[in-house]
This record gives structure tokens, C-alpha cells and sequence, in this order.
């Protein structure tokens, strides 16, 4: 019994032995490994530091680095542009379903350009800052219920009521026109005919209306609708208007009214920008010669495309602009803004304007 007792001891010590011999090798099996773990990470490390210090550092020159920012440049402009380009078509397909014209639609869309139809072209023309430009803000710009306008400034109007009128008027009760607000009227002095011949004509109701204006205290301009293709014959225009005008006390500016016509023959239509300038500057300077105040009418179209605009510079202007949008971005003196309009004492329609200055 006591020979087994022992031998189950001996037994049970055995296994122990071998347990913690076993454990002993696993420890120092870890720890050796851990060791090989840290001398490899180390010899990584100086491998690493060694390939770094035989690489050599980049260098980049003035060119490369404007190389590399003009590129990125493009890149983002090429990217704004193809984002851009679907927003105006976004813009463009929004304004044309809400019944927008063509014309209404472009023009928000060039602020620095002025867009302009002719001869059945759109022209996008570069606005010349170097030109006198006008001040005036549209929060000033008042429609009244009439449809008259008005422009004010610290609620004050400073605008002045005024029409310009022709044989197609007809009979005007010009105390009526008076009464009804009117300051001054622009008077048809005659026209020289578009066709061919050319002939200069005195129009029926200027006597009439210069004589009846006056005497129900409204001030007058006069204007000619010309069609000279010469400087010659715009001097003769001149002359023709000086001499119709030598009776009467003219209040406002001496005007040649210069328009495209729509007929095939028209006289003008022909010329080309410095031709039609010339011509123009012609007349106005004969007026100015004689004493009288020279002003040009002319509407966006013949403005932006039509006459070299910087040599009219020095010349006051009465524009032709139909609508309540003040789009025209240079100095005028007279704003021709409806053919529409209506007064007392005259039978259908009459152009109505709004003078920035007095004379």
C-alpha cells in the first residue's frame, strides 16, 4: 500500500515537472521570438532611413510651380464653366417658358455687354467704360398708374413731362396738353425723304404747332428726321432747319432725329458706321455754329451699331428706348420711353419722354 502511495507521488511530480518545463520553453520560445520581432523592426527602420537618405529630396523651379498652378487653374475654371453653362441653360429654359422674349432673356446674362438686334443679327457689343455713363439707380425709376414715368431722387421728382409730335398728331388742343402736365414738346420740322431723290419736306403742322405750343407756355425743341448720305446734304438739313426755326424762340435742343428705316430703299441704310457719324456730326455742327443747342435722337441699335458712338461723345442725347428698364448704361440727356402714350388734347397715341435736365 505504502509502495503504490509512493508511486502515485512520483507519478503526480513527474507530470508537474514536465508542465512547468513545457511553460519554461514557451517563455523563452516568446521571448526569443519578441527579440527577432525587434531587431527585424529595427533593421527596417535603418534599411528605411538609409533608402531615404540616398533618395534625393524634389525640387521644383519658378516654371514648374506656375506650370503646375496655371494647370490647376484651368482645371477648376474648366470645371466652373461646365457648371456654369448648365446653369444658364437652366436660366435660359426658365426665363423663355415664362414668356420672356429672346432679347429680355440674353441680356441679364452679358452685364458687360449690350446686346443688340440688327439686320436679323444679335450683336453682344462690349460696353466702353471710357464713355460717360449715366448715375441713375432703377429703385428711382416710378410708373405711375398712367404708365407715365418718373424719376426721383430723396422722393423729389426731378424729371420733367414732355411729348414730340408730327402732322400725325393732327389738330392738337395744346391748352389741354398743357393742362395735363406737359413741359415741353420736341416739334417735327420736316424730313428729307428716304427714297432715291431724297427731297426735303416741311411738315404740314409745324407752323401750327410751334405757334399753338408757345402759346399755352409749353417749352419747344424741334427735330429733322434725316437722311442725308453726305456730309453736303446734312449740311443742307441744317440749313433747311435753321432757316424754318429763325422765327420762333426755341427753348429746347435743336435735334436730327437718326433711325433705320425698315423700307429697302432707305437712303441711310447703306452707309457704314464712320459714313452715317460723319454725317451726323455734319448737321449737329451746323446747328451749334448758328447758336442753337445740337442734340442726336437715336435708339440702342443705331447707338451700339450703327454710328461710332465715341465721336458722338460731346453731343447731348435724346434716346429711344421702349419699356421701364433703364438698359441703356450711357449719358443721355431725354428718354423717348413709349409711342404709346396719351394726353389730353390729342386724338390716339403720342410719344412720351422724360427730360434728366431742363433748358
Amino acid at each position: 500500500m505504502k509502495q503504490k502511495k509512493k508511486d502515485t507521488i512520483f507519478y503526480v511530480f513527474t507530470v508537474i515537472s514536465c508542465l512547468v518545463a513545457m511553460i519554461v520553453v514557451v517563455i523563452a520560445a516568446l521571448l526569443v521570438y519578441d527579440k527577432i520581432k525587434e531587431k527585424a523592426a529595427e533593421k527596417a527602420q535603418k534599411e528605411a532611413q538609409e533608402a531615404l537618405a540616398q533618395t534625393p529630396p524634389l525640387i521644383y523651379t519658378q516654371d514648374d510651380v506656375d506650370l503646375m498652378v496655371t494647370k490647376a487653374v484651368n482645371d477648376a475654371r474648366e470645371q466652373a464653366k461646365v457648371e456654369g453653362e448648365g446653369a444658364i441653360l437652366s436660366t435660359i429654359q426658365e426665363r423663355l417658358a415664362q414668356g420672356s422674349t429672346v432679347m429680355e432673356t440674353l441680356r441679364p446674362l452679358y452685364p458687360d455687354k449690350l446686346v443688340i438686334s440688327s439686320g436679323g443679327i444679335y450683336h453682344f457689343v462690349p460696353i466702353q467704360y471710357d464713355l460717360k455713363m449715366h448715375e441713375r439707380k432703377q429703385e428711382n425709376l416710378s410708373v405711375l398708374e398712367s404708365g407715365e414715368l418718373q424719376y426721383k431722387v430723396d422722393e423729389e421728382v426731378v424729371t420733367q413731362k414732355g411729348i414730340d409730335v408730327s402732322k400725325y398728331q393732327g389738330d392738337i388742343d395744346w391748352k389741354k396738353v398743357a393742362e395735363d402736365g406737359v413741359e415741353y414738346a420736341f416739334i417735327r420740322v420736316g424730313i428729307r425723304g428716304y427714297g432715291e431723290e431724297g427731297k426735303i419736306v416741311l411738315d404740314d403742322k409745324f407752323t401750327k404747332n410751334v405757334t399753338g405750343a408757345k402759346k399755352a407756355g409749353i417749352k419747344i425743341g424741334v427735330y429733322f428726321f434725316g437722311q442725308a448720305i453726305t456730309e453736303e446734304e446734312a449740311r443742307e438739313e441744317a440749313a433747311f432747319v435753321l432757316k424754318q426755326i429763325a422765327p420762333y424762340d426755341i427753348d429746347y435742343p435743336v435735334v436730327y432725329d437718326l433711325e433705320r428705316v425698315s423700307a429697302e430703299n432707305g437712303r441711310m441704310n447703306a452707309l457704314t458706321p464712320t459714313q452715317r457719324t460723319d454725317v451726323t456730326i455734319a448737321f449737329l455742327e451746323a446747328i451749334k455754329e448758328a447758336g442753337y443747342q445740337p442734340m442726336l435722337y437715336a435708339n440702342t441699335e443705331m447707338l451700339g451699331v450703327l454710328v461710332e458712338m465715341e465721336r458722338l461723345e460731346d453731343y447731348e442725347k435724346w434716346f429711344a428706348y421702349y419699356g421701364t428698364e433703364m438698359y441703356f448704361p450711357y449719358d443721355y440727356a431725354i428718354w423717348q420711353y413709349t409711342d404709346k402714350g396719351a394726353v389730353n388734347g390729342i386724338k390716339g397715341d403720342v410719344d412720351l419722354n422724360i427730360s434728366f435736365k431742363g433748358w
